[in-house]
């Protein structure tokens, strides 16, 4: 092969190479590690074209040592995606050590925040941290996590005790209606199950409409 046709396949493909980088979205993860808690161990990445995926584990219930995992993909609100963003230009990209190192703090879980796209990167991991800005990522990671988790059980008790999603629905909205929760219509897909279901009690039912509803009006 001439050299000339050989350099210019190098700077075609290193051209390629440049192109499919830049065009790879930007990512945020938010880790968060708690044996006490449930689940004991969750990540949320959300990338900036909308696509998103949550992977949990832990046990199955409080009084249960059986263990299960969770791995979902959704696609996040905008407004949330946005948000997210936004928060972690504020933090700027987790470059800096986020945590506040206060003696005294209580252990609310290892976290890790981390940040990715074709120019920057950064990660890091703390307990508690005083910058406004991670502290709204990390509160929103929580209630997003909280909204999925909501889905895995209800999934769960849909298949396997019925008679369970009445108690579980109105634990959620419960904390709808004290905004503890982020982007319902991530798992509208098993809500409409339940509200189709016939063999699910017609306040269940109820309860599984007003929550999409609620969530739609937002």
């Amino acid at each position: 092969m001439p050299r000339s046709f050989l350099i210019i396949g190098l700077l075609v493909l290193s051209a390629f190479l440049a192109n499919s980088q830049t065009d790879a979205p930007a990512a945020v993860t938010f880790t968060l590690d708690f044996p006490t808690s449930q689940p004991e161990h969750y990540s949320i990445r959300i990338q900036s074209d909308g696509s998103a995926r949550y992977q949990s584990s832990g046990r199955l219930s409080a009084d249960s040592d059986d263990t299960d995992s969770f791995d979902f993909a959704f696609t996040v609100a905008p407004e949330t995606r946005q948000r997210i963003f936004d928060l972690a230009a504020k933090a700027g990209y987790f470059q800096k050590d986020v945590d506040s190192h206060h003696k005294g703090v209580a252990f609310t879980g290892k976290k890790t925040l981390t940040y990715g796209d074709a120019h920057r990167s950064g990660e890091s991991t703390y307990n508690y941290s005083s910058n406004p800005a991670v502290q709204d990522l990390t509160n929103l990671f929580q209630s997003l996590s909280a909204t999925l988790e909501f889905g895995h059980r209800l999934q769960y008790d849909r298949q396997y005790q019925k008679l369970a999603l009445d108690e579980e629905l109105k634990r959620m909205e419960d904390m709808a209606h004290s905004n503890s929760l982020v982007d319902v219509a991530a798992i509208q897909a098993i809500l409409d199950q339940i509200i189709a279901d016939p063999s699910v009690i017609n306040v269940t039912r109820a309860r599984a409409q007003r929550l999409l509803e609620r969530a739609s009006a937002r």
